[in-house]
């Protein structure tokens, strides 16, 4: 659709969204939203696609924030119903049974930021920066931003991003645990795309465990989290693609993963 807030093109296994608003810095509406839900369902629904990377397009903003001009006019209850609808897609992608990389190639705020952190990975340029800058507007983070800095990079981090809005750059936000890999902005492309397709390599079913064992174990105690863990791994052993890894591995070849 050519009216459609975002740009897919699959790259071999590899699928890459797009947030196209670039005149806007690429700000999340509620249709933006929207289109990314059903994009990452899509995704997650497609057997030929192993991982997605997820950037905006233009050469200033991944996304710079939700749509101040569409929220300035809401009421308490919609202002409520928008922070839902922003948190459920977040949670589709931070759920996806498949890989998802941001790929950060420029100001990731408010937001951008909480799109960036329901990401599995996030790799951002040295020029990028990020941050929560809702205080300054006489709002919070909305998307989930408190809750996912929190786990990111702990209290103390996220009261200073949050308390005093300031963004921070590419450098402070990998030593934070906020960004995973800062590269040259002119090799962020590259470098994502190198990364994502090792991932598409890999095993998918192990893939989709490791993913589920981290959400299921982010949300229960530890205890809990090591016997879910521990049947994951039991459940490995009736794949497929298990018996070619391991076989492949004692005969020193490199493993053709089916999916299955």
């Amino acid at each position: 659709m050519t009216d459609s807030p975002l740009l897919i093109a699959d790259r071999d296994a590899v699928r890459v969204v797009t947030v196209n608003r670039p005149d806007k810095l690429n700000a999340l509406d509620a249709a933006t939203l929207d289109a990314l839900h059903d994009a990452f369902d899509a995704a997650a629904d497609d057997d030929a696609v192993r991982a997605v990377v997820l950037t905006g397009a233009g050469p200033k903003a991944f996304v710079a924030g939700a749509d101040i001009a569409q929220m300035s006019g809401l009421t308490p209850a919609q202002g409520r119903d928008f922070a839902l609808r922003g948190q459920r897609m977040m949670r589709r992608v931070e759920k996806m049974p498949k890989p998802v990389i941001a790929m950060v190639n420029g100001f990731a705020l408010g937001g951008g930021l909480e799109l960036a952190m329901c990401c599995h990975l996030r790799i951002a340029a040295d020029t990028a920066k990020v941050g929560q800058p809702e205080i300054n507007l006489g709002l919070i983070p909305g998307f989930g931003g408190t809750q996912r800095l929190l786990r990111l990079a702990g209290r103390a981090a996220v009261l200073e991003l949050c308390l005093t809005g300031a963004p921070i750059d590419a450098a402070r936000a990998q030593q934070l645990g906020i960004v995973n890999r800062v590269v040259p902005a002119a090799d962020l492309e590259a470098e994502t795309m190198k990364l994502a397709a090792q991932l598409a390599a890999a095993a998918p079913l192990a893939l989709r465990g490791i993913l589920d064992c981290v959400n299921v174990g982010a949300d229960c105690a530890l205890a809990e989290a090591m016997e879910y863990e521990a049947a994951q791994f039991g459940l490995v052993f009736s794949t497929e693609d298990m018996r070619e890894g391991t076989r492949a591995f004692l005969e020193r070849r490199k493993p053709e993963f089916r999916n299955r």
